[in-house]
C-alpha cells in the first residue's frame, strides 16, 4: 500500500487559529503520521459516519479516509469539548 495524501477542509485553518502553538506542532505531526498509517492504534470510527478520530492530548482530530484514492481528509480539529459539534 502506498502513502496517503493529506488534505484539509477549508474550515480546519480556522480551527488551528485557536490552538496554542506548542499543541499545534504536536497535532500537525500526528496528522503527518496519518499519511503512512491512516488507521493508527487508538483511532475510533465515529458512529453513524464514515469518519474517524484520533486524540492528541485534549484535542481531537476528525478525518475521513478514501482508500481508493489514497487520501485522508482532515475535517475538524478542536478541543475535546468542541470537536463533535
Amino acid at each position: 500500500m502506498g502513502e496517503y495524501k493529506i488534505f484539509f477542509k477549508e474550515s480546519v485553518e480556522k480551527d488551528f487559529r485557536s490552538i496554542p502553538k506548542k499543541d499545534l506542532k504536536k497535532i500537525l505531526s500526528r496528522i503527518e503520521a496519518l499519511a503512512k498509517e491512516p488507521r493508527p492504534h487508538g483511532q475510533e470510527k465515529l458512529s453513524g459516519q464514515e469518519k474517524y478520530r484520533i486524540r492528541q492530548g485534549t484535542y481531537r482530530i476528525i478525518y475521513s479516509i478514501q482508500d481508493t484514492e489514497l487520501t485522508v481528509w482532515v475535517v475538524k480539529v478542536g478541543h475535546r469539548k468542541d470537536a463533535y459539534r
